[in-house]
């Protein structure tokens, strides 16, 4: 049973040097996903997913502090896929809107043979991951 209280997370929150360049990025890969951009998103924030109280969202922003957005090494959003055609398809929406190769869409040796994911950058260098993960049964 879903119980928002019990979300370790409240939501994610990304710099941008560009939110109507990340936006459309966003709006691409995302969309692949079934997520629409909230419309509590307006010129200073740009968010995706449920409002902060139903759940874990998305948000772009300009860093507060005025100095351009970096991306941290080792820091990476993992979205779930329904299926492996949605992380192929994520991945190609990355790649046609503004983003990056981190690694084609397939299973990972370090992995299990169950977990299939991508990994892009988006226009602002964030890492970004998405996979189908099958679980085994019994």
């Amino acid at each position: 049973m879903y119980n928002a209280d019990l979300l370790m997370i409240f939501d994610v929150t990304l710099g941008s040097s560009d939110l109507q360049r990340s936006g459309a990025f966003y709006d691409a890969v995302l969309g692949i996903l079934g997520h629409e951009r909230s419309p509590e998103s307006s010129e200073s924030w740009i968010g995706w997913g449920p409002r902060h109280d139903d759940g874990v969202g998305l948000w772009l922003t300009r860093p507060f502090d005025g100095e351009p957005p970096t991306a941290g090494n080792g820091t990476m959003i993992t979205f779930r896929a329904k299926n492996e055609a949605e992380v192929q398809a994520f991945h190609a929406a990355a790649l046609a809107n503004g983003g990056s190769d981190e690694g084609a869409p397939g299973t990972r040796p370090c992995y299990e043979p169950t977990f299939y994911v991508a990994y892009v950058r988006d226009p602002d260098g964030n890492k970004l991951a998405c996979v189908f993960h099958r679980y085994k049964a019994g």
